[in-house]
């Protein structure tokens, strides 16, 4: 039990490395002298619960994200904005349908208008330069 008196969450090798990473980080960037990171660090690798591993890097700032980290958080945003782009094609297909339907002809594709404007920004942010954290381009 915690101080709220909730049950202890156990920590996994995955979050002790994690929590590891940080100390590192933060010797690296001098916020921790060498003698404090070696206590830190075996510290963190004693603990067995959330709590106990928090303490240890409460102080500290989360190390920024990785190349790689950013590239794929980037990569999912621009797949669930294709996500969104094909709802809208279904839905304003759908519309066009109904009334083409309902007139009892096909009538002028006027989706296409949108969709293609829609797909070329999409494709404009795929391929635009980006800057790293430091403010390259890359």
């Amino acid at each position: 039990m915690d101080d709220r008196g909730e049950p202890a969450v156990r920590v996994s090798d995955r979050e002790r490395d994690a929590a590891l990473e940080v100390l590192a980080a933060a010797l690296a960037e001098g916020r921790l002298e060498a003698s404090e990171h070696e206590s830190r660090s075996r510290s963190a690798l004693r603990a067995r619960t959330a709590v106990e591993l928090a303490s240890l890097t409460a102080d500290l700032p989360a190390p920024a994200p990785t190349r790689q980290e950013r590239d794929r958080k980037d990569l999912a945003a621009w797949l669930a904005e294709w996500r969104y782009w094909l709802g809208g094609a279904v839905i304003m297909s759908g519309i066009w349908g109904v009334r083409c339907a309902k007139e009892g002809e096909l009538t002028y594709y006027w989706p296409a208008t949108p969709l293609g404007v829609w797909a070329a920004v999409l494709v404009a942010l795929a391929i635009r330069p980006r800057e790293d954290a430091d403010g390259a381009k890359d």
